[in-house]
């Protein structure tokens, strides 16, 4: 199980949303390649970078700085979403060292895209999964379908995805804790492993998590934190050795 450190993209900088919303960002570095750097000295073993302006545009905005990230990270593995909606995209981040891509709204409005880069990419998929009271959202978050996060990934078991990033929206950079139950439940109706997100805060999340998951560790991935790393109230090295931890 993996603590992965998320890195917001808007404007070339590296920012922190609240439950998705762009007009409340709040910038943590102006260098996001160091900022990528940092959470690589820290030991992370993989990490998490979001292009929101390109969720919002429908396609990617900051590629080159991306490239320039996953560049500087080496050899930890690098998952990239936002903007994920067209085969070219998909193969251009691959073919630039990421080592799994995110598609979110695109999977939801479109099944079919999704099931074919899963064959085409085997397990260098991640189906990102974005819930509000457990419907899911797209566009940025910006809208809601009518669909549940749970009938989603039931949907998507049969696909060799990697697994699926969940995140909580209500709980994203609001430091309230995670939506363990969801995740969990998530998980176990479909089967696939997950990644948890939003509202990774303290250790006690991470307990929480891992105990949950106690009886099924196989479908647990990890955690993505955010806003708890750049403030404080979570440190990388400790998480990630909580979650190593028999």
């Amino acid at each position: 199980m993996l603590l992965i450190p998320a890195i917001d993209l808007k404007e070339g900088k590296c920012v922190r949303l609240r439950q998705g919303r762009m007009d409340e960002a709040t910038i943590f570095s102006d260098d996001p390649v160091a900022m990528a750097v940092h959470w690589r000295s820290l030991g992370a073993r993989r990490l998490h970078i979001v292009d929101l302006d390109g969720a919002f545009a429908g396609e990617p905005r900051n590629k080159a700085l991306i490239q320039n990230m996953v560049a500087a990270m080496g050899d930890i593995p690098v998952q990239v979403g936002g903007g994920v909606r067209t085969h070219q995209i998909v193969s251009g981040y691959l073919d630039a060292g990421v080592a799994q891509v995110i598609i979110g709204t695109k999977a939801i409005e479109d099944p079919g895209f999704l099931a074919d880069m899963a064959n085409t990419h085997p397990q260098r998929v991640l189906l990102g999964l974005d819930a509000r009271d457990g419907k899911v959202a797209v566009q940025g978050w910006a809208e809601t379908s009518t669909q549940t996060a749970v009938e989603l990934a039931e949907a998507a078991a049969s696909l060799p995805i990697a697994g699926i990033v969940y995140t909580d929206i209500d709980r994203d950079g609001m430091m309230s804790g995670l939506n363990v139950e969801a995740t969990l439940n998530l998980a176990q109706s479909s089967g696939v492993k997950v990644i948890a997100s939003g509202g990774v805060t303290r250790l006690d999340d991470l307990r929480r998590l891992k105990k949950a998951f106690a009886s099924c560790e196989n479908l647990l991935l990890g955690a993505i934190t955010g806003r708890a790393i750049y403030e404080g109230s979570l440190d990388v090295a400790q998480g990630q050795a909580l979650l190593d931890a028999e």
